[in-house]
């Protein structure tokens, strides 16, 4: 089992930065890939961006590139989403999710075996 608990959401202006921190315990050591999801209202939950465990590689949407950075502390067992240069559009849920398992695709849902509840990011204009 691995818990999930994200923090660092709220209420930021266009243009503004915040640190999201997803901080993760139980099986923490067998975790292959550790990303972020974010779900506006109304829409599907879409991939933000994701980091494997092994040889560090990152992967990040298109909409989020050059703005977002995902970075981890494995001696803290936290996962982090640095996000630059906030639009409006980024208004959303961010969850947190944990694979367990080599899969290949990071972009997608069921790549992920564990999520955490969520923090609101709310942008104004």
């Amino acid at each position: 089992q691995v818990q999930l608990v994200e923090s660092g959401g709220g209420l930021v202006q266009a243009g503004g930065s915040l640190r999201l921190s997803c901080a993760a315990s139980g099986r923490t050591f067998s975790t292959s890939a550790m990303g972020w999801f974010r779900q506006a209202p109304g829409k599907e939950r879409e991939f933000v961006a994701a980091s494997r465990r092994s040889g560090g590689s990152t992967y990040y949407a298109d909409s989020v590139k050059g703005r977002f950075t995902i970075s981890r502390d494995n001696a803290k067992n936290t996962v982090y989403l640095q996000m630059n240069n906030l639009k409006p559009e980024d208004t959303a849920v961010y969850y947190c999710a944990a694979a367990l398992l080599f899969r290949p695709d990071v972009a997608v849902r069921s790549t992920y075996d564990y999520w955490g509840q969520g923090t609101q990011v709310t942008v104004s204009s």
